[in-house]
């Protein structure tokens, strides 16, 4: 196994697409994926079990109580670093909002020596990107505050497909975020804190993603970017 996928899972019994997940471990024999059950209250577990149930390439890891989006992730990358030899760790959302098609191109530029690389929703020529307009400028004001925030030239912070280097995982994911949605600010911070500024800039890579679209379900509301700003204000404090 080459690379795995934390897959966090909050009540999404009805929108997982199982038979995406299973057709790509089909067709990509160096993935495995670690769905990441998150305190559900639905029927989440039995349908992760029930798509896990022989195959070696899909896994459940269920995780109670419910501690959040943040928590379930880090979780799910220490318990993959622990148990698994897989040389990339990363997550991905659940509504699949970046297709795994786009995941080779992930692990491509992992192997040019990247030690993470994170997806960029760039609307262009030529590409598939579709996002609400009020969510795309709201998304560019807090991407350009966090940015002045962190002293990195960094594009899009919050997309939701990830991946690292595996033997960056345990010290990067070891403790608690002190955020409960911008843990992806949090991870940039923390990086940079541990191996520089210089680091950051040249082994973080953001790669424009071909295909991404806004999936209906998202639990990220208007009153979250309210928030903003007092949770960016905490990152600069511990991470300054």
């Amino acid at each position: 196994m080459k690379t795995l996928i934390v897959i966090p899972c909050y009540n999404e019994a009805k929108r997982l697409r199982g038979e995406v997940f299973s057709a790509y471990c089909a067709e990509h024999p160096d993935t495995d994926f670690l769905f990441a059950n998150d305190g559900s209250t639905d029927n989440t577990l039995q349908v992760l079990n029930e798509l896990a149930v022989g195959s070696e390439r899909m896994h459940v890891l269920d995780l109670q109580p419910n501690g959040g989006k943040a928590e379930a992730v880090r979780r799910g990358m220490l318990h993959a670093a622990e148990y698994t030899d897989a040389q990339y760790i990363g997550f991905w959302d659940a509504d699949l909002a970046t297709p795994l098609d786009e995941m080779p191109d992930f692990v491509k530029w992992a192997d040019l020596g990247y030690d993470m690389v994170t997806g960029l929703r760039l609307k262009r020529l030529g590409a598939k990107v579709e996002r609400k307009p009020t969510r795309h400028y709201m998304g560019r004001v807090f991407a350009t505050c966090a940015s002045a925030l962190l002293r990195l030239p960094v594009y899009d912070t919050q997309c939701g497909s990830k991946l690292y280097r595996r033997d960056i995982v345990p010290e990067l994911f070891a403790s608690s975020f002190i955020t409960r949605w911008l843990f992806d600010v949090e991870l940039l911070a923390r990086y940079k804190q541990q191996y520089g500024a210089e680091c950051a800039r040249t082994k973080i890579y953001e790669l424009p993603l071909y295909k991404w679209e806004d999936v209906a379900g998202s639990r990220l509301k208007g009153r979250d970017f309210i928030k903003a700003p007092v949770e960016l204000l905490k990152i600069w404090r511990a991470y300054r």
